[in-house]
């Protein structure tokens, strides 16, 4: 792992890869979907502010929570250029998110009780069953292997 120079207010990209973990593929990916920002060298090299690391660790914490790229660089957006996010960032991003967690548990709640019973009934019915074709939503499209052309 290379350490960084205290004095340096700038890191390249191996350095940022190597101390957050993060392939530098995948900061490339951030840099292209606006996440994270570098400025280029004469050479065309690119520098990161140190600040970078700390936003490659909010991104990573909270892609890891199923939250998508797009809604985290909106909220990174609201950072002001060059700012790391600070504990009280954190907290605040994590009180915007937690209604949408606990609604995706709900719904993967919902998911696994309804596919229990699923497995229960044992109807077996396409027509009949309301998780896999609820209301005959298949039938109104007319007949033949609809959920073959759904994938």
């Amino acid at each position: 792992m290379a350490s960084l120079r205290t004095e340096a207010t700038e890191i390249t990209i191996g350095e940022l890869a190597d101390r957050s973990g993060v392939p530098a593929s995948a900061l490339r990916f951030y840099e292209r979907q606006g996440l994270i920002h570098s400025r280029r060298t004469v050479g065309n090299q690119r520098r990161y502010p140190r600040e970078t690391l700390r936003q490659v660790a909010f991104i990573r914490a909270s892609h890891h929570l199923g939250i998508p790229l797009s809604v985290i660089g909106d909220v990174l957006a609201l950072l002001p250029e060059g700012v790391a996010p600070t504990h009280e960032f954190w907290v605040r991003a994590s009180e915007c998110w937690s209604a949408e967690l606990n609604s995706r548990i709900e719904r993967l709640e919902r998911m696994r009780d309804r596919f229990t019973e699923c497995i229960g009934c044992g109807c077996l019915s396409f027509k009949e069953c309301g998780l896999v074709n609820p209301n005959d939503r298949l039938g109104q499209e007319g007949a033949g292997p609809r959920r073959l052309f759904d994938s």
